[in-house]
């Protein structure tokens, strides 16, 4: 976890700093059952960019959310996986998916 950051008062504030677009929740989805390669991630993401995947990657590296894991292949290959403090996010990311699972029922009435 790089250099100190600062985060506001607010701990709901701090955690939608961490986590608070849509690619970066993706990811963490993508990630919690285990490791995956950048192209498998791209692929189950879907319409994110090559770009703008890899610098979600980084940040959430910086962050201590993510890990990556580069093997002296050719062609190189690289995995990324969640951090402990990362899988820490699973109750956030049931919760979301419960709650999200429960308002699209509700608009089926």
């Amino acid at each position: 976890m790089g250099e100190k950051k600062e985060f506001p008062a607010c701990p709901v504030e701090t955690t939608l700093t961490l986590i608070g677009n849509k690619w970066k929740v993706l990811i963490l989805r993508d990630l919690l059952p285990g490791k995956k390669r950048f192209g498998e991630l791209k692929k189950s993401i879907g319409s994110v960019s090559q770009k703008v995947l890899t610098a979600q990657l980084r940040d959430m590296e910086k962050d201590g959310l993510v890990n990556r894991k580069v093997y002296a292949e050719v062609p190189p290959r690289v995995e990324y996986f969640l951090t402990d403090l990362g899988q820490s996010l699973k109750p956030i990311l049931d919760s979301m998916k419960s709650w999200g699972e429960e308002y699209k029922q509700n608009l089926n009435l």
